[in-house]
């Protein structure tokens, strides 16, 4: 019924009797990159766009906003996505700062999306929430190999660009999120007032053993005195 709907309303929507003007640029003009084409930027959240709240194409990193991305970016390197993506499209290295201390951030993330089959797997076992699928559905480019090679960079998406293109999907993640973190915080505050109370019970037992090892020594300084008077 979907189809002979679109099939039948093709004929007479007058936004589907002809296509979308791209502008096809001369030959030694045409687009370098997949941000050149087509050429309305973000052209997928135009109100003519047919994809979906549900629709999903290549993986995107999350970060928090901020000046800049990395900072607040959720990714952490754990490499977990890249060991279980069936393909093995997806290519991570881990940052270090000066010293060689890991420092949980992506040196370089890299995900080839000619291989890429968009099972959503590398979003399913990624356990910061750091991975989501985009719903970009126009990557045409005339490089074939490096075109298609999306890095870190081209990857990192605001959170807040999450919530247009999935705004239930992305508020379930955050509210998921925000209760995990408020566990944690509850864990970690019952564990702290459980250590300062067993800090408090091992005061209290080690200062009435004192007074009782005190007690003691008096008592005998006491009756040696009065064996002594004797």
């Amino acid at each position: 019924m979907v189809t002979l709907r679109n099939f039948v309303g093709s004929y007479f929507d007058s936004n589907r009797l002809t296509t979308n003007d791209y502008s096809w640029k001369p030959k030694d003009q045409l687009p370098q990159s997949a941000g050149e084409y087509p050429k309305e930027e973000g052209e997928q959240l135009s109100d003519t766009t047919t994809v979906t709240n549900y629709s999903r194409n290549f993986p995107m990193l999350l970060h928090d906003g901020g000046d800049d991305p990395m900072d607040t970016i959720r990714c952490v390197a754990c490499q977990i996505c890249e060991r279980e993506c069936p393909p093995q499209c997806i290519y991570i290295e881990k940052a270090y700062d000066e010293n060689g201390k890991y420092i949980k951030s992506p040196a370089k993330f890299d995900i080839d999306v000619s291989v890429c089959m968009s099972c959503q797997i590398c979003v399913e076992v990624c356990p910061f929430d750091a991975i989501v699928m985009n719903s970009q559905f126009e990557l045409s480019t005339p490089d074939r190999f490096g075109g298609l090679l999306l890095r870190r960079d081209d990857l990192l998406k605001s959170n807040d660009y999450y919530h247009q293109i999935h705004p239930e999907e992305a508020a379930a993640r955050d509210q998921k999120m925000a209760d995990e973190k408020a566990a944690k915080e509850a864990k970690k505050k019952a564990a702290a007032e459980a250590a300062k109370k067993k800090a408090e019970e091992k005061a209290k037992a080690e200062a009435e053993a004192k007074a009782l090892e005190e007690a003691g020594e008096k008592g005998k300084e006491e009756d040696s005195g009065k064996e002594e008077a004797s």
